[in-house]
Formats: C-alpha cells, sequence, structure tokens
C-alpha cells in the first residue's frame, strides 16, 4: 500500500480534529486530489478547496503536483493578523 502523510494546519486542524492524517494513494492522486479524500474524511473541510495552499515535502506546489509514496503533504490555509508597530 503506497500512502502520504498530510499535515493540516491552523484553522483546517481545528476543523479537521486533527493535525495529522494518512491518505491511501491512487493512480495518478495530486495534492489537490489529496485534499478531496480529506474532506470526505473530515466534511468540515468542504469549502476550502479554493483557498488552501499546497506543500509537498517541504515546498510549495500547485494543486496538481502528483503526490507519491512517502510525500509529506502539507495543507495550508490563508493566514492573517499581526500587528502594525506604532
Amino acid at each position: 500500500m503506497s500512502s502520504a502523510k498530510v499535515r493540516l494546519f491552523a484553522g483546517l486542524a481545528e476543523l479537521a480534529g486533527t493535525r495529522e492524517a494518512e491518505v491511501e494513494l491512487g493512480e495518478g492522486l495530486t495534492a489537490a486530489g489529496v485534499f478531496d479524500v480529506l474532506v470526505q474524511r473530515y466534511p468540515s473541510l468542504a469549502g476550502f478547496e479554493a483557498i488552501v495552499r499546497f506543500a509537498v515535502n517541504s515546498a510549495y506546489v500547485p494543486a496538481s503536483h502528483p503526490v507519491r509514496d512517502g510525500d509529506e503533504v502539507a495543507l495550508i490555509p490563508p493566514v492573517s493578523g499581526g500587528s502594525r508597530a506604532v
């Protein structure tokens, strides 16, 4: 069985109730496909497809990037906040 480790960050981890998951890889699964698998597992993630960023093995990649056995996929939502020095 080939699989990839998935790490969820910030609000995505809160919505899924976990920071890590394992996804079994099918033929030609992409980073976006990994997210789709997780939406099936954690329906609360639905609706974030258009804004999530993907990283595979610590490098940002497009949604169409293929995922291979042993890869680590990070799902990163947009971030905001911080403060401006006064």
